[in-house]
């Protein structure tokens, strides 16, 4: 049976060629949705507080930890992520004989980020998710259209030691932790999988963002994560993020906000249209467009974007380099760099 959702994969050693956790993920949505990457810093909050999720308050916790997420841009939580403490959460749609609420409520993806806010462990994050499950349920439309789309939500949450699986349907749930030669080119070859359906392009849906994570066992080396932050992974390029004392939100990944004016925001939802797309997704996909019909010209950007993305690669192998120590202070930048040198080389590639 082909896959009908997202697809989230994770390796727990030993089945990981190195001694490392690995998770993977596919973010697929309706194809036109733009997705971006929102880094947030750790913060404190006053005793008593609320934060507002895509559709309705909670009680806000007085700590939250630094969060990454690859998040639809017109929504507040995530479609997956990771903490500064290594903890990566994906979640995806679940349909099942409990019917969906219509009553607007937290989305799955509102649990995913709250999880990761809240949570310095995967085992933790399965507690926050279903004590917020039972207090707060799940439910309201999680597609930027007036035709609405509901469904419940399973959830693969991992950190470096172990995962587990959460699956929901309206306020009941049920957890089982994951027991067990992947690395994380394979986990990228899994993830641009067309012919199985796990890079998801067909009729209204597709791929529109992927992530892999390597959570090494060892806490002396550090997490990384790879975003592609743009559709269809086939033809995206991987991206690394490290958590480190002074990263700061990369703003070419980030999508425009429209304050009171967003349609997520009117009464009733969702009856216009916004233009969501940040920079990166914009040189993406004009590349894209441009060499769809040219198969040299196709061939020729692939290439290119296989050699960049190697580079990053290579990178990766240096910071979990185990014979050589590592330095968070001179990594703040490694993302932002990434993000850069991918948007030069279609900026150039353009001009040719």
């Amino acid at each position: 049976m082909p896959p009908s959702s997202c697809d989230c994969f994770v390796s727990l050693p030993p089945a990981s060629i190195s001694p490392f956790v690995i998770f993977g993920k596919n973010s697929d949505r309706p194809r036109d949705e733009v997705q971006e990457v929102v880094y947030y810093p750790a913060a404190s909050h006053p005793r008593g507080s609320k934060v507002t999720c895509t559709f309705i308050e909670v009680e806000q916790v007085t700590e939250t930890l630094a969060v990454l997420l690859s998040c639809p841009s017109w929504l507040w939580g995530a479609e997956m992520g990771a903490n500064e403490k290594g903890v990566c959460i994906g979640n995806e749609a679940v349909w099942t004989k409990e019917p969906v609420s219509d009553s607007e409520a937290l989305l799955g993806m509102d649990l995913v980020r709250l999880a990761l806010e809240r949570s310095p462990s995967a085992q933790q994050a399965v507690q926050v998710i279903t004590e917020l499950l039972e207090h707060y349920g799940q439910g309201g439309s999680c597609m930027e259209d007036a035709e609405s789309l509901k469904y419940h939500n399973t959830f693969m949450l991992c950190d470096r030691s172990e995962a587990y699986v959460l699956e929901t349907a309206g306020c009941y749930w049920v957890a089982e932790r994951i027991v067990g030669k992947m690395d994380v080119q394979s986990m990228m070859n899994i993830l641009r999988d067309k012919n199985s359906g796990i890079c998801m392009d067909s009729g209204g849906f597709r791929s529109t963002s992927s992530m892999v994570s390597v959570l090494p066992c060892s806490h002396h080396l550090p997490c990384i994560h790879l975003l592609t932050v743009t559709p269809d992974p086939s033809r995206s390029i991987y991206k690394p993020f490290v958590f480190s004392p002074h990263v700061a939100q990369v703003p070419w990944v980030l999508s425009p906000t429209f304050g009171g004016s967003d349609p997520v925001k009117q009464t009733p939802r969702f009856q216009t249209k916004v233009d969501r797309r940040h920079e990166l997704y914009k040189q993406h996909q004009k590349v894209l467009e441009e060499s769809e019909h040219n198969k040299d010209v196709k061939k020729d950007l692939n290439d290119k974007q296989q050699t960049l993305e190697e580079e990053n690669l290579h990178l990766v192998r240096r910071l979990l380099d185990t014979s050589k120590s590592f330095d968070y202070g001179k990594e703040d930048d490694i993302f932002m760099n990434c993000v850069e040198k991918e948007l030069l080389l279609y900026r150039e590639w353009w001009v040719k």
